[in-house]
């Protein structure tokens, strides 16, 4: 039973609000330099530093760089003129800009939270003139704003990949289906609240043919990121490591192209990339002790031959699981979340013969559900402090996309080939 404290302590600090790096680390130091005492505490201190040291984590803060150069790149007012134009003329033609602004922002920003908050100053004030309800404009901004990691390049698609071994070609990859399927979820949701009450289109007429075609062309270059990103790994021209530098030049170039891009945006720009680095590099620096701890302990191998025990089906397994993900993602920050929970749950994924890519994409989308969700949702909390709409107000609309979410998990879990279809027809099985 004493193999277990480190995670009862770890947990129990996370619901008192203690920061989740200090939780994991105080687990591992409890471990490792109270109750374990034949491996030394330096060993495993210098075992945290050297996996944080590997070229593959170098992925996640160059692509962090890389988004926080796009959102002063000019792309986002661009390509909210291409939505306008293929939905504007539509009943509720401004919630369905939202959501499929997010779905074309999340190939270019992979951050919720800088989605979120782009789309608060953004959209939700020229929503509110045509007769939204602001409650409504919240949540379907943060809703929304969840589809940014899915879509390629998100960074937690990148952290799982590390942790897993999988490719993370083919998670950025597998992550267009789900992320599409959610766009059109949601947009079916903001098609019903439309259509009862009536609310106004964001242009009068349809645009024309030329319109849509100079919309297009002002995107040309950022819409062929994404394209450039997914067939230089396929071809193997550059690594994800390195995919992450090339999209920094990317991105500067675009900005520059579009002159949007001003020396005075640096300084803002390295600030940004630093904090959310930092906030990123620490919680992944945490698990690394955490995970070696579960794996010194057998952790995942015991609770894998218990869960056998109890049922031999996978989706068995699987229900249980998103149950644990959504159940915690309610508390916890989704990147954190998905740090603590991958080590432990993968490899009973493995036990079961579920497809990898398969499980971190339900586990994924599961995860970032937690957002939305009472009592800690993070993306809840930051758009109502920015719109300053009550909880109370955000949940009266919020639970239609929370079933909209768990509605795409509990697909790609019945139906896999959803998911592995187009990872193996680009790379193969």
């Amino acid at each position: 039973m004493t193999s277990y404290l480190p995670v009862l302590l770890a947990f129990g600090l996370m619901f008192v609000a203690v920061p989740v790096p200090v939780c994991l680390l105080a687990g591992t130091f409890l471990y490792f330099g109270v109750l374990e005492t034949t491996l030394p505490l330096t060993s495993v201190i210098q075992n945290i530093v050297t996996q944080s040291m590997s070229t593959s984590m170098m992925a996640a803060p160059f692509f962090i760089l890389a988004g926080a150069i796009m959102n002063y790149a000019g792309i986002t007012g661009r390509l909210l003129d291409l939505c306008d134009c293929l939905l504007g003329h539509k009943e509720g033609g401004l919630a369905y800009i939202n959501v499929l602004l997010s779905t074309l922002n999340g190939g270019m920003c992979g951050s919720a939270n800088a989605d979120a908050a782009l789309q608060c100053k953004l959209l939700v004030p020229e929503m509110e003139k045509k007769g939204y309800p602001r409650a409504f404009c919240t949540v379907v901004t943060a809703a929304s704003s969840l589809i940014t990691p899915i879509i390629p390049p998100g960074v937690p698609l990148i952290l799982y990949g590390i942790m897993t071994g999988v490719s993370v070609g083919k998670m950025w990859v597998a992550g267009y289906v789900p992320g599409i399927m959610l766009c059109i979820g949601m947009m079916f949701v903001c098609y019903l609240y439309a259509h009862k009450y009536h609310w106004k289109s964001a242009r009068e007429t349809r645009a024309t043919g030329q319109e849509l075609l100079h919309s297009l062309l002002s995107c040309f270059w950022a819409l062929l990121i994404p394209i450039f990103m997914i067939v230089g790994l396929r071809s193997g021209m550059f690594t994800a490591t390195e995919g992450g530098t090339v999209l920094i030049i990317l991105a500067i170039a675009i900005g520059i192209i579009y002159r949007s891009l001003k020396p005075r945006h640096f300084k803002s720009i390295v600030k940004d990339a630093f904090l959310s680095t930092a906030n990123v590099m620490l919680i992944i620096v945490s698990a690394c002790g955490f995970s070696m701890y579960l794996s010194w302990e057998r952790i995942p191998q015991t609770m894998a031959a218990w869960m056998m025990t109890i049922s031999t089906s996978k989706y068995m397994f699987l229900l249980l699981s998103n149950i644990i993900v959504f159940i915690l993602g309610m508390f916890l920050d989704g990147t954190a979340l998905l740090m603590i929970l991958t080590p432990l749950f993968y490899p009973i994924a493995q036990s079961y013969n579920i497809d990898l890519i398969q499980f971190g994409m339900i586990m994924m989308v599961n995860l970032y559900c937690g957002c939305l969700t009472p009592p800690f949702g993070t993306l809840m909390y930051v758009t109502c402090n920015l719109t300053k709409v009550s909880i109370p107000q955000f949940c009266r609309y919020g639970w239609a996309f929370i079933v909209v979410m768990l509605s795409v998990c509990l697909i790609m879990a019945v139906f896999p080939q959803i998911v592995v279809f187009l990872p193996n027809l680009i790379y193969g099985v």
